[in-house]
């Protein structure tokens, strides 16, 4: 069974102080390949140098919606960051509006430059949205971020959210928030989402699922979604981690031919 992390920040600590154990307590638990997504372009050089030294490790680039401090990146920048072969995708990016206050259009603006840069790049975007169903619904529509695709990471809207996502040619990726009692609206929309359009992910060292709610998460515990998705949906967790993985190499496909090589 394979298992894929579609979203962590392994760069992060605490996690960064041991990535050969982590990455040994992932494959324990049939987590063979995760996807450590960049938020700002500072950091950047780390999550590239953890892909370039691990063949199991995939790279994104982008700024995320909250970050105020660093490097505002152009088109010109993402592209040709995102130009490098180890990254897979452009993001995270998209809009919250539970952490950012005040007139928000910077934010918007930046959102429009990622999509524009994965547009150019062909290559996936990992879109970020809290409080903000539909503005990000509207700017997905309104810059055709359709023809690059992507996925709705840590999915904690309603089904009606799901089925435009879908309808763009999104993905939706489910954490361990998943696992929550009170996550009843997303587990909802977890039945309903085609299999063949699902990831998993942990958005670690954050969200950590249950039975580990609290602590620090590691892509080990992507499995743990794995199980409670496939238990939701009346289904075997290796029909879920085989299905899941596919979509992961299929949505992003600079990793697929990683994996070939």
């Amino acid at each position: 069974m394979k298992i894929v992390d579609s979203h962590c920040h392994i760069n992060f600590e605490p996690l960064a102080e041991d990535i050969p154990g982590l990455i040994a307590r992932a494959a324990e638990n049939d987590v063979q390949s995760m996807l450590c997504v960049a938020v700002t372009l500072e950091e950047f050089p780390e999550v590239l140098a953890l892909a370039e030294s691990h063949p199991n490790i995939h790279a994104s680039v982008g700024v995320h919606p909250n970050v105020t401090d660093g490097e505002d990146p152009s088109v010109d920048r993402l592209v040709e960051l995102g130009q490098h072969g180890e990254v897979v995708a452009i993001g995270e990016t998209g809009l919250d509006y539970f952490r950012s206050e005040g007139d928000l259009r910077w934010q918007q603006e930046r959102f429009e430059r990622h999509i524009e840069a994965a547009r150019q790049l062909a290559k996936p975007l990992i879109i970020h949205t809290r409080e903000a169903a539909q503005d990000t619904l509207a700017i997905l529509k309104a810059q055709h971020a359709e023809e690059p695709g992507g996925v709705i990471h840590c999915f904690t809207e309603d089904w009606d959210f799901a089925k435009q996502a879908l309808d763009l040619d999104f993905y939706i990726s489910f954490s361990g928030i998943l696992t929550f009692k009170s996550a009843q609206q997303i587990q909802e929309a977890a039945k309903k989402v085609p299999m063949e359009r699902i990831l998993v992910e942990t958005d670690s060292p954050y969200l950590a699922p249950v039975p580990f709610r609290g602590k620090t998460n590691q892509p080990a515990y992507t499995r743990h979604v794995a199980e409670f998705l496939a238990e939701l949906r009346g289904i075997n967790v290796e029909e879920v981690a085989a299905t899941t993985t596919d979509n992961f190499y299929r949505l992003f496909r600079q990793a697929r031919l990683k994996q070939a090589a």
